[in-house]
């Protein structure tokens, strides 16, 4: 058990699974986006369903879309902000069981038309796990460096990737790989040790038949 275990995420309330969850949720949407969202659809499922005004989780969502962070004093106000910012935001809730009982679906869409969705659950203490991109099953925490790899199906997409992360010295800690179809949409999930340098991600994204290429940096 580490410090962060004990006392918990630092962070605007009141709870850190309603509201720091949900902002790290919402945060990790705004990094897959990679850019301004001006539209998001967003599904509660479960306790967030239920008690999502109280505890403000519609605030905290709404406020990891625009890119803040647990701490952030504008949680608060993020609803009023996204207005002024351009960003509408569509609050539906679910009577469908989910995986967790505090999960939310979300669907943002930039101004060029790209768009990326996302499922994903609060677990408590302001962890999260991310269970789903683009409908594709992955498994991230955001407690690890992370790099999460859009890509065509293609032969040597993944070599490519190894390759750049053994030039970098990066160890793989856990690697998760997930495709709609042969020949289609995949997603790569690769949690490293330690940290990487941006310039690895810039490379990846830089590669034929990938999509995108995001770094959560932890």
């Amino acid at each position: 058990m580490n410090v962060f275990d004990i006392i918990g995420p630092v962070m605007i309330g009141p709870s850190s699974s309603h509201t720091a969850g949900a902002v790290r949720l919402g945060l990790i949407t705004h990094c897959l986006l990679g850019k301004k969202a001006i539209e998001a659809k967003i599904t509660l499922y479960g306790s967030f369903a239920k008690t999502y005004k109280g505890h403000g989780t519609d605030k905290a969502l709404t406020a990891g879309i625009m890119g803040m962070e647990t701490d952030d004093v504008n949680i608060r106000h993020a609803i009023e902000l996204a207005k002024q910012n351009g960003l509408s935001v569509t609050l539906d809730v679910s009577e469908n069981a989910a995986l967790h009982p505090n999960t939310a679906r979300i669907c943002l869409v930039a101004e060029d038309g790209t768009s990326v969705e996302l499922l994903g659950s609060s677990i408590g203490g302001g962890s999260i796990e991310v269970t789903e991109v683009n409908y594709m099953p992955v498994f991230l925490t955001g407690e690890q460096t992370t790099l999460i790899v859009l890509h065509q199906d293609k032969p040597g997409v993944i070599a490519q990737v190894a390759d750049f992360l053994a030039e970098e010295g990066a160890n793989i800690a856990s690697f998760y790989l997930s495709r709609q179809k042969k020949g289609g949409e995949s997603v790569m999930t690769i949690e490293v040790d330690g940290t990487v340098n941006q310039n690895l991600n810039d490379k990846i994204n830089a590669l034929p038949n990938v999509i995108s290429s995001t770094l959560l940096a932890v």
